[in-house]
């Protein structure tokens, strides 16, 4: 493994010497701080669909239990 991780540092070494290379290696970083970011938001939404489907239950419940109250409408004569 530490095989592994010393030939990988030393292929972005390489990279990063060549023309361009700094560019493409600072991008391949933004990108993984992004897709971290990502994952952390997306890991977030399970919980708020466990909520929302709580929230859903009880409206249902509420809609159930209460009759809508209708208001008679009146009109007021036109003048």
């Amino acid at each position: 493994m530490t095989r592994l991780a010393d030939a990988g540092e030393e292929a972005l070494q390489r990279l990063a010497e060549l023309p361009g290379g700094q560019r493409a290696v600072t991008a391949v970083n933004d990108l993984r701080t992004r897709v971290d970011d990502l994952a952390k938001k997306v890991r977030g939404i399970d919980a708020l669909e466990l909520r929302v489907a709580k929230l859903e239950k009880e409206l249902a419940t509420l809609k159930k239990t209460k009759a809508p109250a209708r208001r008679p409408t009146t009109r007021k004569p036109s003048v």
